[in-house]
């Protein structure tokens, strides 16, 4: 027994400048609703990072309707205040840099004093220039390409002498909305395989000019220690998972939503056209495929909470559906997931998942 709880101790400390992670596990901001303060705290508790997403915190204000970008900023003040409430682990914010009100959000998170802001759906090439000086907040983008990674860093350095604290590097297996083409989806000239070693050696450069550390944090498809072990012996220093972190007691969604993860196949996850312009990774519903069938029809938007949503074209509110979902009413929601949902049997504690995915490590690396 000596000697596993040895070995569990191998899975490394995740270090974004001056805060250090005991594991390299970064819980993937998902919305609307999923991570919140609850899942988030859990996972910081246990040694990763936990994150909270910014998307639609909102939902359930009483003044959504008629205030609905300062219902979500004051939701979003409330869901942080909580998580830090509950643990003094490493919490985070992940912020789409597509969202209405983006720099609002990104104000909110740095005046409560998150560790770290992820932002990615859209370049954050300004994101420095919104953060005060003085702050100890950590910026970090998430990006599908060693370009992309490349454009950001030349950009934040030259104009605001701000190296990027980290990466995170989404590849296309992950659920949601995906920064790729749908060609390019299962295409393996995009696989997370294929692009980390490309980000890692762009990355190289400019940790080598700046005499910096800059983690690469791996994420799309990372379902297990196994892969946890692979990803970090490639030279990332870190995995995010969102999808594991699904069925589990402490995530914030319903227990119709967690089931859905639990029941699904492989067959019924799904690439949909998503009305924020990008294809995102869904299990397929009744809902999904009304709006495929064109018989769900263009609304008047509640919200405009996403600048590249044509909500004139599109056949539903996207934000509405994911909320409904969140809530367990998928009949007029649907849920996004990960390729590797399928696998998922069932709802563990956030504790039990981390304890498997760490012993699941140790037997990788040692064969034991």
């Amino acid at each position: 027994m000596g000697e596993k709880i040895n070995y569990l101790k191998s899975m490394p400390s995740l270090v974004i400048g001056d805060l250090v992670a005991k594991l390299p596990i970064v819980q993937g901001g998902m919305g609307v609703g999923i991570s919140l303060s609850t899942l988030a705290s859990a996972v910081a508790k246990e040694g990763g990072i936990g994150v909270i997403s910014a998307v639609g915190t909102g939902m359930e204000e009483k003044d959504l309707g008629t205030n609905f970008l300062e219902a979500n900023r004051r939701a979003l003040r409330n869901e942080i205040r909580k998580a830090k409430a509950q643990t003094s682990g490493i919490i985070g914010v992940n912020i789409m840099v597509a969202l209405s009100d983006y720099k609002e959000i990104v104000k909110v998170s740095v005046e409560e004093g998150v560790d770290i802001i992820f932002s990615g759906a859209g370049l954050p090439m300004e994101l420095p220039n919104l953060v005060d000086k003085q702050s100890k907040t950590k910026l970090v983008p998430i990006v599908s390409s060693a370009r992309a990674a490349s454009i950001i860093s030349r950009r934040w350095i030259e104009k605001y002498n701000y190296v990027p604290d980290a990466f995170v590097v989404e590849g296309p297996m992950a659920g949601g909305h995906l920064g790729f083409k749908e060609e390019q989806i299962y295409d393996s000239n995009y696989s997370l395989e294929k692009i980390v070693p490309e980000v890692l050696d762009e990355i190289k450069k400019y940790e080598t000019k700046h005499d910096v550390n800059i983690p690469v944090i791996v994420g799309g498809g990372i379902f297990s220690g196994a892969d946890i072990n692979k990803f970090i012996k490639m030279g990332a220093s870190g995995v995010q998972m969102g999808t594991r972190f699904v069925a589990t007691y402490e995530c914030d969604a319903s227990m119709e939503f967690k089931q859905s993860y639990i029941d699904c196949k492989e067959e019924d996850i799904v690439i949909i056209k998503s009305p924020v312009g990008l294809p995102g990774r869904a299990i397929r519903n009744r809902f999904i495929d009304d709006a495929k069938n064109d018989l769900k029809h263009p609304f008047n938007c509640p919200f405009k909470c996403i600048q590249t949503c044509d909500y004139k074209k599109s056949p539903y509110c996207i934000s509405l559906a994911l909320f409904n979902a969140k809530k367990g009413n998928l009949k007029n929601g649907f849920v996004f997931a990960g390729q590797n949902a399928h696998k998922i049997t069932k709802l563990l504690s956030v504790k039990d998942l981390i304890e498997s995915l760490k012993e699941e490590y140790s037997i990788e690396l040692t064969g034991i």
